[in-house]
């Protein structure tokens, strides 16, 4: 035997480049035969999302409301209240609605109809109808991700427990609307 090594892979020469080395790998499934199978049929048309009705946005540039358009107008941010204070306000008095301390129909007029309606059908936490303890809502946290939108949350307390609750407020006809709304 000799002393040279005899190899399948190309050695680098460290005089010029090095040439790339294809190493073929066999595949793991066999290949498919026969025809293709459509998973989507092409007479059956795409599903469309659940309606929600609601505002639609003006045109870029357009604050005032046309005659023309019915129904509730999306708002600028320039043209609505602070978000904070309107938060503050809305969570506060739905926490004291649940509690049974105010009436529901003071929600009414802060809220989007689908919440209010969920409000007055929908089970009460435990937490807010229970004991007589006060309620303490903490530091309302405002994050704007559009114009016109602002989600709100912060941490209730009562007896020594801590509840987060959220809610995404949209600006509607010059002032925040409460269209959805989460109490844990």
């Amino acid at each position: 035997m000799t002393a040279a090594h005899h190899s399948t892979d190309p050695q680098p020469d460290s005089a010029g480049p090095t040439t790339p080395h294809l190493t073929v790998v066999p595949a793991l499934h066999p290949p498919l035969r026969g025809p293709a199978v459509a998973l989507v049929d092409p007479t059956t048309p795409p599903p469309r999302p659940p309606h929600r009705p609601g505002p639609r946005p003006a045109p870029e540039g357009v604050r005032t409301r046309r005659p023309d358009l019915f129904g509730p107008a999306w708002s600028l941010r320039a043209d609505l209240p602070d978000p904070r204070t309107a938060g503050r306000l809305l969570l506060t008095t739905v926490l004291e609605a649940l509690a049974g301390r105010r009436p529901l129909t003071q929600v009414q007029k802060l809220t989007a109809p689908g919440v209010h309606a969920a409000l007055v059908a929908g089970r009460r936490p435990a937490w807010c109808t229970g004991g007589s303890a006060p309620l303490v809502l903490g530091p309302v946290h405002v994050c704007e991700p559009v114009d016109g939108v602002a989600e709100v949350s912060a941490v209730a307390r009562r007896a020594g427990r801590a509840h987060a609750v959220a809610a995404r407020l949209e600006g509607i006809d010059g002032r925040w609307r409460c269209t959805a709304l989460s109490i844990g």
